[in-house]
C-alpha cells in the first residue's frame, strides 16, 4: 500500500484519539514552540499536517489567521471541532499534502509542523515546499521526534515505531535535519532537544495495536541489547515493558 494511503487510513481511524492524546495535547514542547516564535499578532500562519489541531489551536489567538492543512479528511474534521470548540474563528481547514502544498509562493509569515514529518515519505520535498510558501525572512518552526546519531540506536527506534504504526516512515537524526534545512536555504536560528517518556501500553493503544502485533513488538524490545535498553532507559518489570525514553527537537529556521 502507498504510504500516504497508509497515513490516511491510520489517522482516519484514530482521529479522535489524537485530539485527546496527552503527548499531542499537553506537551511542554507546544509551549516552547509558541515561545520561540517571533510574533506581532499580524502573521498569516500555516500549520502543516495539523493532526488533532493542537498547534493551530495554540497559535490561533496570537496571529491574524491560521490555515491548518492535513492529508486526512477525518483528522481535519476532528481538528476543526476541537479548535472551533475552543472559540477560535480565524482558522481555516484545507485538505492537502505536505509534499505538494496547495498554496502560492511566499504566502505565509510563519509555517509550523509538529509531530508529523516522521510520516512523510519524502522529507526533502516537504522542506522544499516549506521554503516555497514562506515569505522571505519568514519563520519555520519544526517539532518532531528524532533518533540518536548512533546507527544502532537509530535503527532500533525506527524499527519499533514502524512495528507500532505502519504509517511511520522515518524519524531523522538531529544532524540530518540541520543539514537538510540549511541546504534548502533556511538558516537555523535556535533549537532545543528534549526528552519524552513513552508509557508502553498507552503508546501501543493510541494506534489500536492488535495483541499479536503488540506481543511481537514486546519480544523485539526484550531481545534488544543491554546498550539499547540503557540508552532508551527502558523500564521492564517481569518481562513487561513499562516505559522508555525517546527524544525530540524543536527548531526555528528563517528563510533567507
Amino acid at each position: 500500500m502507498d504510504i500516504k494511503k497508509e497515513v490516511q487510513q491510520q489517522f482516519g481511524k484514530n482521529a479522535a484519539s489524537y485530539v485527546s492524546s496527552p503527548i499531542h495535547k499537553d506537551g511542554k514542547d507546544l509551549v516552547k514552540m509558541v515561545e520561540m516564535a517571533d510574533l506581532t499578532g499580524q502573521e498569516v500562519m500555516l500549520d502543516i499536517a495539523t493532526g488533532g489541531g493542537h498547534t493551530a489551536n495554540a497559535f490561533a489567538s496570537l496571529v491574524k489567521k491560521v490555515t491548518a492543512v492535513d492529508l486526512t479528511e477525518k483528522m481535519l474534521i476532528a481538528a476543526e471541532n476541537f479548535i472551533k470548540g475552543n472559540g477560535h474563528q480565524n482558522v481555516e481547514f484545507v485538505q492537502g499534502d505536505a509534499e505538494k502544498l496547495p498554496f502560492t509562493d511566499d504566502a505565509f509569515d510563519i509555517v509550523t509542523c509538529r509531530l508529523a514529518p516522521h510520516h512523510f515519505p519524502n522529507v526533502d520535498l516537504f522542506i522544499k515546499e516549506v521554503h516555497r510558501v514562506l515569505k522571505p525572512k519568514g519563520q519555520f518552526l519544526l517539532d518532531d521526534n528524532v533518533v540518536p546519531e548512533k546507527q544502532e540506536f537509530d535503527q532500533f527506534y525506527n524499527s519499533i515505531e514502524k512495528m507500532r504504526d505502519y504509517s511511520h516512515y522515518r524519524a531523522w537524526k538531529k544532524s540530518e535535519w540541520i543539514q537538510k534545512l540549511e541546504d534548502s536555504g533556511l538558516d537555523i536560528y535556535e533549537w532545543h532537544r528534549f526528552e519524552k517518556t513513552f508509557l508502553f501500553d498507552p503508546w501501543c493503544s493510541n494506534m489500536k495495536l492488535a495483541d499479536p502485533d503488540k506481543n511481537q513488538l514486546t519480544e523485539y524490545i526484550l531481545n534488544s541489547s543491554q546498550e539499547i535498553k540503557n540508552k532508551f532507559r527502558m523500564v521492564i518489570e517481569n518481562d513487561k515493558i513499562i516505559s522508555f525514553v525517546g527524544e525530540a527537537i524543536i527548531l526555528k529556521a528563517i528563510k533567507r
